[in-house]
C-alpha cells in the first residue's frame, strides 16, 4: 500500500489499526478551492486528485488518500500558514460549530472495466467522513495562549484537536479521528470491503466506564 499523503497524523493513525505503508508518497497538487466549490465536494475532489496523481507512479499497488477540510457554513478556512491567519480562523471558530470533512479515497489495483475506476487500472472507492464540533467562545487569553504554542502551523482550520486545541473543544459529534486526518473505522471498512490482503486490527479504545 502507498499512503499519498505527507502527513505524519495519518500514518500514526494507520499504525493504530495495524497499517503499515510500504510507500510515502505525497502529490503535490494545487489544494485551492474551486469557484462556488461546496466544502463536501472539496474534501472528495482533492482526496481523488492526490490518489489519481500517486497511482500514476505506482500503477499495481494501493492507494490510500484523504484530505480534510474544515469549513463554516459554506466558507472553506485555510491551512493557517501565519499567525494572522490563524487568528482569524479561531475567531471564525469560537462559540460556533462547525464541520470537519474528511474525503478518503481508496485505490484497488486490478479493478474490471465496470467498475468505478481511477484510471490505470484501479478501481476507485471513495468516502466523505462528517464530524461537527463546537468551540467554547475564546477570550483574548486563549487565543494568543493557542498561537503562542505553533501548533496550528499547516492545520485545516488553524488547529489541531490531538493537541492543546483539544482544551477549547466543548463538544464532538461523529469520529474524533477524522477530525485528526483520517476516520479509521471508515478506512478499515473500506479496507476489508475492498479484500486488502493485510489484516486490519480494531483501533484501541478506552476500558468503558460505569455510570457515574
Amino acid at each position: 500500500m502507498v499512503l499519498a499523503s505527507a502527513s505524519p497524523r495519518r500514518l500514526d493513525l494507520l499504525r493504530q489499526i495495524g497499517i503499515v505503508p510500504d510507500a510515502v508518497d505525497p502529490a503535490d497538487l494545487d489544494e485551492t478551492p474551486l469557484h462556488d466549490e461546496p466544502p463536501p465536494r472539496h474534501a472528495l475532489r482533492l482526496a481523488a486528485e492526490k490518489a489519481s496523481c500517486v497511482a500514476a507512479r505506482h500503477p499495481d499497488s494501493w492507494i490510500l488518500a484523504a484530505d480534510t477540510v474544515v469549513a463554516c457554513g459554506r466558507r472553506i478556512l485555510p491551512k493557517a500558514e501565519g499567525e494572522e491567519e490563524a487568528r482569524r480562523c479561531l475567531s471564525l471558530l469560537s462559540g460556533r460549530r462547525h464541520r470537519v470533512l474528511g474525503g478518503i479515497v481508496l485505490l484497488v489495483p486490478g479493478g474490471d472495466t465496470g467498475s468505478d475506476t481511477s484510471g490505470g487500472g484501479h478501481r476507485k472507492i471513495e468516502r466523505l467522513v462528517r464530524t461537527d464540533v463546537a468551540f467554547k467562545v475564546l477570550d483574548r487569553v486563549e487565543t494568543e495562549g493557542y498561537i503562542a504554542s505553533g501548533e496550528w502551523r499547516g492545520k485545516a482550520g488553524g488547529y489541531a484537536i490531538q493537541g492543546r486545541a483539544a482544551a477549547l473543544v466543548r463538544w464532538i459529534g461523529g469520529s474524533y479521528s477524522n477530525v485528526v486526518g483520517l476516520s479509521l473505522h471508515e478506512v478499515a471498512g473500506m479496507l476489508h470491503g475492498a479484500g486488502f490482503p493485510h489484516p486490519v486490527q480494531p483501533a484501541a479504545h478506552s476500558p468503558a466506564q460505569p455510570p457515574g
